[in-house]
């Protein structure tokens, strides 16, 4: 498939949220010149192209080849290989070039060549613990092809706060909230479930959590089954449920989607939190019935959001 033909069907993914609730993703394939097959979410690549002239630049942080101009913007561009540190990786730079976009840092990807684009359940999708490899923090999950190959999917999210370290969050306002009230919410990645306690802690509110979404929603349930048998009211479990768009086994999609049909949870507002911020992502957040969509990483808007709904 050459650059053309990829590019146009990385045009088409705005288009795409007929996938909203169906638990599929998609995912762009695409090698580094190594034996591994590696994956993104096809949401999180702006764009894909040749690799362009790269200005080295001093004192950049590991794997970080330079700097380079796209469109009127500066961003880094990163060697993927570089950075995994791979003991076979190719002598040459990568040829193509992945522009990803994450918590308002856009970052290029050096990569060997992207393949073709796939579709599979997330069901399929699993935590990464089988994976022989030196670099399982990077990775979010893996999946399988059709003729057995597995594919290791990036996490974008630590990746950058390896590269670039992680943001700082300023002083937060409390919420004007009883010391009881409680939090949910499921997030696969590290990086955003350890920023997402420190915004809930300056909240002042305390917090449940999951990482993933077929868990979510099996401790819900447990919740509310527990609420039921006891009389109580569920919002005085759980006020409000913060769920990730993207995760291993059940997206945040069909979580909500679960949430939404259950009677039980009326009245609890649904957040979805996400790197995934284009106008695609929140058409299929709002199809699913999501009370908020809110980009990651913000501390300040995602707390601006959460603390009126908290606070009803």
């Amino acid at each position: 498939m050459d650059l053309v033909e990829k590019r146009s069907l990385l045009d088409s993914v705005d288009a795409r949220t007929k996938l909203a609730g169906s638990n599929k993703m998609e995912i762009l394939l695409f090698s580094l010149g190594t034996r591994e097959t590696f994956g993104i979410n096809v949401f999180k690549v702006r764009e894909v192209g040749r690799t362009p002239h790269i200005t080295k630049t001093p004192n950049m942080p590991r794997g970080v080849e330079g700097l380079v101009s796209l469109r009127g913007n500066v961003i880094p561009v990163l060697s993927l290989v570089n950075f995994l540190d791979h003991k076979d990786k190719p002598v040459e730079r990568g040829k193509t070039m992945m522009v990803a976009e994450y918590s308002k840092r856009t970052l290029g990807f050096l990569v060997h060549d992207v393949d073709r684009i796939i579709r599979v359940d997330w069901d399929k999708v699993r935590a990464p613990e089988s994976i022989l490899s030196s670099n399982q923090g990077l990775i979010t999950a893996i999946t399988e092809l059709e003729n057995g190959t597995l594919v290791s999917l990036l996490d974008v999210e630590q990746i950058l706060a390896n590269a670039f370290g992680e943001a700082i969050i300023v002083d937060i306002t409390p919420a004007q909230v009883d010391e009881n009230t409680t939090v949910f919410f499921v997030d696969d990645s590290i990086v955003a479930r350890r920023k997402i306690v420190e915004v809930l802690d300056k909240l002042g509110v305390k917090h449940k959590h999951a990482t993933n979404g077929l868990e979510a929603w099996t401790r819900l349930q447990g919740l509310a089954t527990h609420a039921q048998q006891t009389g109580s009211s569920l919002r005085d479990e759980v006020r409000l449920i913060l769920v990730d768009a993207e995760m291993p086994e059940m997206d945040g999609y069909v979580l909500t989607k679960h949430i939404k049909a259950d009677a039980r949870f009326v009245g609890i507002p649904v957040i979805m939190h996400s790197s995934l911020s284009s106008e695609a992502n929140k058409a299929m957040g709002q199809a699913v019935g999501v009370d908020a969509y809110v980009a990651k990483f913000d501390a300040e808007i995602l707390s601006d959001t959460l603390r009126p709904m908290l606070e009803r």
